[in-house]
């Protein structure tokens, strides 16, 4: 049977995300992810990667390229199936416009975000990332 249990646990591991992507830290994203060949990303203007040990490059490759980053989340709905649980928001972003990280250059965006996580062990672990850029006014 479906809790508030679990979809605070979705919550909480949606979170976690969220934490290693503002610390820029693969260690804490990999704890996050399940690390088998059914993991996807999908970042905003890339094609989607399959498989973790492609998942973890990209973020590598994020991490390395952004000195700051950090997220107010919007919309946040948390959906929960069985051991399937998808979370769907909007990312606001506030991030370094500048490679050194300056804070006189910091730039914005708004993603559109859906997380998919799925039980493993009694730990939701995402298997699923994939985020869209919004570009200006849209009707809600």
């Amino acid at each position: 049977m479906l809790g508030v249990a679990d979809v605070d646990d979705v919550r909480v591991a949606n979170a976690s995300f969220y934490a290693a992507f503002e610390a820029r830290d693969l260690d804490a994203m990999a704890e996050v992810w399940e690390r088998s060949d059914r993991s996807r990303v999908t970042h905003p203007g890339w094609p989607t990667l399959h498989g973790w040990a492609r998942v973890a490059g990209s973020w590598q490759a994020i991490f390395s390229a952004t000195p700051f980053i950090q997220f107010v989340l919007t919309d946040e709905e948390v959906l929960v199936d069985g051991d399937l649980a998808m979370v769907t928001l909007d990312e606001n972003i506030l991030q370094s416009a500048s490679p050194t990280g300056g804070d006189t250059e910091l730039a914005g965006a708004r993603v559109a975000t859906t997380n998919v996580f799925v039980r493993e062990h009694q730990t939701w672990r995402m298997v699923n990332h994939h985020g869209s850029p919004v570009h200006g006014d849209v009707a809600e």
